[in-house]
């Protein structure tokens, strides 16, 4: 996608807000859909009949409109980039600490897209500390900053926090949105989500993994111009871009593993994301176990090892990585399982870290190499980790090309 084609723009309370309307002009010049949103604060700085008539589409400035619920979900799905232009200083500290108020931060919120700000305040206001938190927070969160100007400000004063000019924002996301596809022509195989062990007709083992990190995964490898099979144990998420993503839903362990199996051998990078059970009942009862008063004595057997079994089997021009989620000797525990499973890299996150782990939207991962090597990364939204992940794994199948 060589520009958005879809863009929501966020116009909070700021003397620059009279700029979005040039910016919703060039937006629409590049061909793109521009929904607008304004926070109360901004209606008084420029109305929304005058955005409004320039995208062709309304405004909405409340998310209890006059006539109608405004969707922020539909909304956040919709789009393929949010802009806030300008941010003031408000704004960005409902957006960095997730307070919802108005209809830009819920659509924030419930937006899957890239997030761009283009800040807009006084000099002291741009420099004081709890800007600068916030600011480093949404960066924490994936959002790309567009970058504040320096000369006059609306109070006589010089320095920096003018919005960057229209024209500089769209050349930001031209930048952004660059075709960049340096996998191109490459397969990559992804597995995601949990694995469900029947133990009867309606009971199973399994555990709490959503999938949210795998399916990240596999959206920032197909925009990177990778032909993705995505391996997706049960879960109700699917990808919300699912351009160059086949998905091959899988219920138990054995299943994950006959459709990597097939896939394996035809891909050029595997990402074993997926959490999947370790053991499975040793028999299934075809009917309902009925409660008795006894203690119920459920033997268990293991599963296939899905990691050791294609480790086995990889490739030189094969990349092959999984994730280690502990909770004591992490680092020790992820490069034992590098060296059994024949990984290229590992990625390990901890239960012990706040906001990592299964449920979250956001991860704290520090990848581990063969040679030793170790990334830390902060918290982040899961999209963001995901790019993460998916530059290591381009430099990896660089390598493996020279």
């Amino acid at each position: 996608m060589a520009f958005p084609r879809k863009v929501i723009l966020g116009v909070s309370g700021s003397i620059a807000a009279y700029k979005s309307a040039s910016l919703v002009r060039l937006l629409v010049k590049q061909d793109a859909q521009v929904q607008v949103l304004m926070t109360a604060a901004a209606t008084g700085f420029i109305t929304p009949l005058t955005l409004s008539t320039l995208s062709k589409m309304p405004v909405f400035s409340d998310v209890h409109g006059e006539s109608a619920w405004n969707n922020h979900v539909e909304m956040g799905l919709w789009a393929d980039a949010f802009v806030v232009a300008p941010a003031s200083a408000n704004t960005l500290a409902k957006l960095a600490n997730g307070l919802c108020d108005n209809i830009l931060s819920a659509v924030y919120l419930s937006a899957r897209c890239p997030v761009f700000v283009a800040p807009a305040m006084d000099v002291d206001m741009w420099h004081h500390p709890a800007t600068q938190q916030n600011i480093q927070r949404l960066i924490q969160h994936g959002v790309r900053i567009i970058p504040v100007g320096h000369g006059e400000l609306a109070s006589g004063l010089v320095g920096d926090g003018r919005m960057a000019e229209p024209e500089d924002i769209i050349a930001f996301l031209t930048t952004a949105f660059a075709e960049e596809k340096p996998l191109a022509g490459k397969r990559c195989l992804v597995t995601a989500g949990p694995t469900h062990e029947p133990l009867d007709p309606v009971r199973f083992i399994g555990n709490h993994s959503s999938g949210k990190m795998g399916i990240a995964i596999a959206e920032a490898l197909a925009a990177k111009g990778a032909d993705v099979d995505l391996v997706l144990g049960p879960t109700h998420l699917r990808p919300t871009r699912p351009e160059g993503i086949r998905v091959h839903a899988v219920q138990t362990a054995q299943d994950m593993f006959e459709a990597c199996a097939a896939i394996f051998p035809l891909s050029n990078a595997t990402i074993l994301a997926a959490a999947v059970a370790d053991y499975r009942p040793a028999t299934y009862a075809t009917h309902k176990i009925k409660k008795n008063e006894d203690d119920l004595n459920l033997p268990l057997a293991r599963t296939i090892d899905i990691a050791a079994t294609l480790g086995a089997q990889k490739r030189a021009d094969q990349l092959l990585t999984g994730f280690a989620l502990e909770t004591n000797d992490e680092v020790a525990h992820a490069q034992g399982k590098l060296t059994r499973k024949h990984f290229d890299f590992i990625v390990l996150n901890s239960l012990q870290d706040e906001g990592a782990g299964f449920g979250h939207d956001t991860n704290k991962i520090t990848i581990i190499h063969k040679d030793g090597r170790q990334q830390a990364f902060p918290l982040k939204a899961k999209s963001a980790v995901a790019e993460d992940i998916v530059a290591a794994v381009v430099l990896e199948l660089q390598d493996k090309m020279v």
